[in-house]
């Protein structure tokens, strides 16, 4: 098998429950590769999440539509990064010591913080996705935030040290380096440009006034380029301030990120539209 072929096998494998039987050894050398094509299944998952969510909206009111969308969306990712967003809240949340806070992520156990911060956000990203219900033609702009979390993932494992000094999961990673960094980013760009671009030209040629095709251009154009940056603003600030506190970054906050940038990007998304509307 041709080594892209398995590096894509491998980040589909690791970061979804899509079908993909191949079998791998889950090398360093292998993760490291499969990180190209992150924003791939960014693309995926959020294609999915937004066709089951305008499915869904021809038999449900819009509210157990988005939890219905949601538990797609939670399955899909096979709960990988929530469980990292409740490990990080266990620790980062108990103020303990650098050595405590990572042992806590390693304990397979969920605390009192994880739970609470695992329920609300769960509840914002329902109430996101209640608030983009119907908006069929923003379903472009709507992969950006599962693109660009993913591509702040890579940029994670590239620009921070490892806070277990290569153990852990964050070690089968450390040969991120700027090189692959920047074939990551030209990816998931070329891939956000042609996700606005398929649906601009379904807007154009489904809506008849030009005020509808002007209003859904903007919106569209506006976070293709405010969701990438800001994505990428609050994620270094969160993993400058984590780096920090625990010496480097783990794959719980990996993971963590993600998820909370997910959020951010749904969220900004749903500003947009409000401002513009």
């Amino acid at each position: 098998m041709r080594e892209n072929t398995k590096a894509a096998a491998a980040a589909f494998q690791f970061l979804s429950r899509f079908p993909v039987k191949t079998q791998l050894e889950f090398t360093p050398e292998l993760m490291t590769r499969s990180t190209l094509f992150y924003p791939v299944v960014g693309l995926c998952i959020g294609t999915c999440v937004w066709i089951a969510a305008w499915l869904s909206g021809f038999l449900l009111p819009p509210a157990p539509s988005a939890v219905l969308v949601l538990t797609i969306w939670v399955w899909l990712t096979g709960g990988l990064h929530l469980d990292g967003w409740m490990d990080s809240a266990d620790a980062l949340l108990s103020y303990r010591s650098r050595e405590r806070m990572l042992e806590i992520m390693k304990d397979s156990r969920v605390g009192a913080m994880g739970v609470i911060a695992c329920v609300l956000l769960l509840m914002l990203k329902a109430t996101l996705l209640y608030s983009l219900m119907g908006q069929t033609f923003l379903m472009g702009a709507a992969v950006l935030p599962f693109l660009w979390s993913r591509f702040f993932m890579v940029y994670a494992m590239g620009k921070y040290p490892r806070a277990r000094a290569g153990e852990g999961l964050a070690g089968m990673f450390s040969g991120v380096q700027n090189a692959l960094l920047y074939k990551v980013g030209a990816v998931t760009l070329l891939l956000s440009a042609i996700s606005c671009g398929l649906f601009l030209y379904a807007a154009y040629t489904v809506d008849g006034p030009p005020f509808a095709w002007s209003l859904h251009m903007g919106v569209i154009l506006s976070a293709f380029f405010v969701i990438p940056l800001c994505i990428w603003a609050c994620g270094k600030w969160a993993a400058d301030r984590i780096s920090k506190r625990l010496g480097g970054l783990t794959g719980d906050i990996y993971g963590a990120l993600n998820e909370g940038l997910e959020a951010v990007g749904l969220l900004l998304l749903v500003i947009l539209t409000t401002i513009m509307h």
